[in-house]
């Protein structure tokens, strides 16, 4: 991922302009052009990517703690293996990993959950570990 200065459109609102380089054509796109999975693991790369800027930057600041809230559908298989695999290393490495998803593979893969049941009463909320 890496910012553009190339304004094609003057009338285009001001904005962060990204491009994304593709590996497998070998030549960088806009953003627009991403699938939802596409853009899914852009925008967690550029998350993880943020927090090592931040804390480099910032000296004594260490972030600890990621929350993704969904995405996680709009991915195949493969990528969500390989997002899965990413946030599990971020775990091991000893950040803490929040995930909210109704995809049903993440409840198989993840040892640790706080599963929210709705009832007819409201939600009931618990602990699960694998």
């Amino acid at each position: 991922m890496q910012r553009t200065l190339d304004r094609t459109r003057s009338n285009a609102a001001g904005g962060l302009e990204l491009e994304v380089f593709d590996t497998y054509t070998g030549v960088a796109r806009g953003v627009a052009t991403l699938s939802g999975g596409e853009t899914f693991l852009a925008s967690l790369s550029l998350a993880l990517g943020l927090v090592d800027v931040v804390q480099s930057y910032a000296g004594g600041i260490h972030l600890e703690t990621i929350f993704v809230d969904e995405g996680f559908g709009t991915l195949d298989p493969e990528s969500l293996d390989f997002a899965i695999r990413a946030l599990i290393d971020l775990q091991k490495s000893g950040q803490l990993v929040g995930i909210i998803s109704h995809v049903p593979e993440l409840k198989e893969r993840i040892d640790a959950r706080l599963e929210v049941q709705p009832t007819d009463r409201g939600s009931v909320a618990g602990f699960k570990l694998s």
